[in-house]
């Protein structure tokens, strides 16, 4: 069987904690994860800002160790956006680490990576078979999706060799980052006396437009979505896409839970529409749409065909 046929086991991927949570809880976040959850790959490391990494950085060795000793592949993640030296000599330590894999979020860490496996994360505007079959050529053994591609030419990109697929499933859409921080202009304070507000939002600040409807969030110098994806009654189209590889964005909720219900869909066990009532009720400030996969405006909720 080829990486990306239907026939292939499912999946799942942690991506990295993209919101400032206070160390400890980062660190008691993965040892559950390690513990408890049912996820195949964990993704550890600082994608927003880099003033956050000194704080977790102490306890990145025993998080990574206990991740691996519960049998999960730990993938390290990178900046999203690099532009001091500071950051890109960390970018050049990141890259080279051996043991584990690497997911470049920045073109520049690919190209560090050039010649050595890595993962082509999300934040690279990987929309066509060509950017797919560059960074495939550059090392990339897996590929994590933009959020933005409909089923169809997600399943395209699934037909190019030599790489794997990975389709993102829950969560809020990470969209887009900034030189500038939202959340430190919003307290009015400049980005270098940010006073760490972001950490106030756990999952998140919610943006709304001046006609007071919701309309994105910002986690310090990113644009998320503000409604969470959940691509659960999605999960068999996907298969027959030939993509059994699916990311779940870590969130202020049960996360343990989340992946145990995509588990369960995707294995077959449970119907997706009661998975997806269970997953209102765990994340109950959660607006839910599905509407990119559709080939429409990403906010729709789009009933699935049955």
């Amino acid at each position: 069987m080829t990486k990306n046929d239907p026939l292939s086991p499912v999946r799942l991927t942690l991506g990295p904690v993209l919101f400032n949570w206070r160390p400890e809880k980062l660190r008691d976040f993965y040892f559950r994860m390690a513990d408890e959850s049912d996820v195949d790959s964990v993704c550890v490391g600082e994608v927003v800002c880099s003033k956050r990494t000194p704080f977790f950085a102490p306890f990145v060795p025993e998080v990574v160790e206990r991740l691996q000793a519960a049998g999960k592949e730990v993938v390290l993640s990178s900046l999203a956006l690099i532009m001091s030296e500071r950051e890109a000599v960390q970018a050049r330590e990141l890259t080279q680490l051996d043991g584990v894999l690497v997911e470049a979020n920045d073109v520049s860490v690919a190209s560090m990576m050039a010649g050595r496996p890595f993962v082509a994360g999300p934040l690279l505007n990987i929309y066509n078979e060509g950017t797919l079959a560059y960074l495939r050529d550059l090392g990339a053994v897996r590929a994590c999706l933009p959020a933005e591609l409909p089923g169809p030419v997600m399943g395209t990109l699934a037909q190019t060799g030599g790489i794997e697929i990975e389709a993102q499933c829950f969560g809020r859409l990470p969209l887009a980052i900034s030189a500038r921080c939202y959340h430190a202009r919003s307290r009015n304070l400049a980005k270098d006396g940010c006073q760490y507000v972001c950490a106030e939002d756990p999952d998140g600040m919610d943006v709304d437009t001046l006609d007071d409807e919701a309309f994105l969030a910002v986690n310090g110098t990113q644009t998320m979505s503000y409604h969470y994806l959940d691509l659960l009654a999605e999960l068999a189209a996907l298969r027959g896409l030939g993509i059994n590889r699916f990311r779940l964005w870590p969130h202020n909720v049960d996360m343990v839970a989340v992946a145990g219900l995509y588990r369960a869909v995707a294995d077959g066990l449970i119907d997706s529409g009661d998975a997806a009532i269970r997953l209102s009720e765990l994340c109950p400030k959660a607006e839910f749409a599905n509407g990119y996969f559709h080939g429409r405006e990403g906010h729709a909720a789009i009933e699935a065909e049955l």
